[in-house]
């Protein structure tokens, strides 16, 4: 059906793609897979015409595919789904649905209530019971996410292109997402699938294709490659362990919280309710359940990021009540947070790496009342190297840096306040296995030097794989504390349903969960 043959692309005389060509079959799901870096997402928007100035040549059905712009891409049925989502947020999810497109009465005035029921059917196909008439910045990033593979699958794609489509959703919701492309796939469309989940990659694909620093390195049939063998071929290299679990608990409290609650959730519940639950010097805790359990409440809530008023509850550091009204009265009590949505909330995209990095730390370089560029530069270039950052200077906008890299900023800008509790919610989502490796690394090390880590992820391996005790969240309250002998996929994802409350310990001798 498609045929990629010899494309290169550069970005002001950096090669993204290096004379790439494959094939891709009538009816499969087709996935390409590297680091970030490795040219995916620059080959997909060639294909969906974003890119339009490239070498060689792009063919479908055997005719060559010149594509003026994304709308020339849908009149031939390409639909893709972009890692950055093109929602807006302002506009109800129907709306967004027919921007461009809106259906209209005989008398030529909208026809809210057609357009409002064809969003319903294809909101159901991916599982999200969300209103049409609902505000798209009102829906949580995962949500978000599905109204867009929804919008997608709605225009009867031929060819499906999707660039990391569950990078926020959970377990349940990508099992249910992977179902939908099935059935599609036994619909004869075809689809080229991106993911850094290699679990879904081969739960889902026919074909793999390698790509490595914008390099062709293999196409081959997923049935006759392992796991180990396309990681070597992604990264060029053996990656060690993907997950070094933590031991470096002290038994002494370094983040308490006690009864918190956040108000203001559908409906009238709370957002959060009721959570207490201890951190200790030394530990990692991890934050389990489902899209809209509350975890990402509950860590704003510690950061202070909510409005007077709807937060109670007590919180301590070092045993110390303290008063976390805003984010910076969480920064001056030495509590860091990276954000889920990095790209909205964590970083200022058009603006230096240098200046994202040491943006809440601006202070430890003020001389007399002055900020010390010198300092501040030798700062940014240790943590740069700390960190692994890769980019052509400190000095380039940090949206131009790969996911991976953007990510690295964002807790290089963190660890620049040497937190005492560092917050992470979904710190690899959206990036490459070398990079979680690397990742992985430092929570280890910050562990290891005493920092008290709580971390919420949807990927129940990276909990199990790094943390010392598992906290899982139900409709905003804890239904469960499991220690590292006690937590599996099973009782995790058991909790998470609220099936079961299961009782366990906090670090200290209480026993008891509400």
């Amino acid at each position: 059906m498609l045929e990629i043959r010899n494309v290169s692309k550069s970005f002001s005389g950096v090669s993204a793609l290096d004379d790439v060509s494959f094939n891709v079959r009538n009816g499969e799901i087709h996935a390409v897979v590297g680091e970030n870096g490795a040219g995916k997402s620059t080959l997909m928007k060639i294909l969906s015409g974003v890119h339009r100035r490239y070498d060689g040549e792009v063919a479908m059905d055997g005719e060559r595919l010149a594509l003026s712009g994304p709308g020339e891409a849908q009149d031939h049925a390409i639909a893709m789904i972009h890692q950055e989502l093109h929602l807006i947020l302002g506009l109800t999810v129907a709306e967004n649905f027919y921007l461009g497109r809106e259906l209209r009465t005989p008398f030529g005035t909208l026809d809210k209530r057609r357009m409002a029921e064809a969003t319903e059917r294809s909101l159901a196909i991916v599982g999200l019971e969300a209103s049409p008439s609902a505000l798209v910045g009102s829906l949580r990033v995962g949500e978000r996410q599905l109204v867009e593979i929804a919008k997608a699958l709605s225009r009867d794609a031929r060819l499906l292109i999707l660039d990391e489509p569950t990078s926020a959703l959970s377990e349940r919701e990508i099992a249910g997402l992977i179902s939908t492309l099935k059935g599609l796939e036994s619909t004869g469309v075809t689809m080229i699938y991106i993911s850094h989940k290699l679990g879904e990659v081969f739960a889902l694909a026919d074909t793999i294709t390698v790509l490595r620093d914008g390099r062709h390195v293999a196409t081959i049939e997923a049935a006759d490659i392992t796991e180990e063998e396309l990681i070597r071929a992604m990264v060029g290299r053996d990656v060690g362990r993907r997950f070094r679990p933590a031991d470096s608990s002290t038994g002494t409290k370094v983040l308490s919280i006690d009864s918190l609650s956040v108000k203001g959730g559908r409906g009238g519940r709370d957002l959060v309710h009721d959570v207490s639950l201890d951190v200790n010097a030394g530990e990692v805790v991890g934050l389990a359940g489902l899209m809209g359990a509350g975890r990402s409440e509950f860590l704003s809530a510690i950061f202070g990021a909510y409005e007077p008023g709807r937060v109670s509850g007590e919180i301590a550091i070092d045993g110390i009540p303290v008063e976390i009204s805003t984010p910076r009265d969480a920064l001056d009590h030495g509590v860091a947070f990276v954000t889920e949505d990095r790209k909205n909330l964590s970083l200022i995209p058009s603006h230096p790496v240098s200046h994202n990095i040491t943006l809440p730390s601006l202070r430890r370089f003020q001389r007399m009342g002055l900020i010390s560029r010198t300092d501040e530069a030798a700062a940014v270039r240790a943590s740069v190297e700390q960190l692994g950052v890769k980019s052509a200077s400190p000095n380039v906008a940090v949206e131009t840096l790969s996911g991976g890299n953007q990510q690295k900023v964002v807790l290089a800008k963190c660890l620049m306040i040497e937190p005492r509790v560092l917050l992470l919610d979904e710190p690899t989502r959206g990036i490459d296995i070398g990079s979680k490796d690397e990742i992985y690394n430092l929570v280890t090390e910050l562990s290891s030097r005493g920092t008290a880590v709580l971390l919420a992820s949807s990927e129940l391996p990276e909990l199990l794989g790094l943390c010392n005790r598992v906290a899982v969240m139900a409709e905003g309250r804890l239904t469960a504390l499991l220690n590292r002998s006690e937590a599996s996929e099973e009782t995790i994802m058991a909790a998470a349903t609220a099936r079961v409350v299961h009782r366990a310990a906090r670090p200290t001798s209480e026993a008891s969960l509400a």
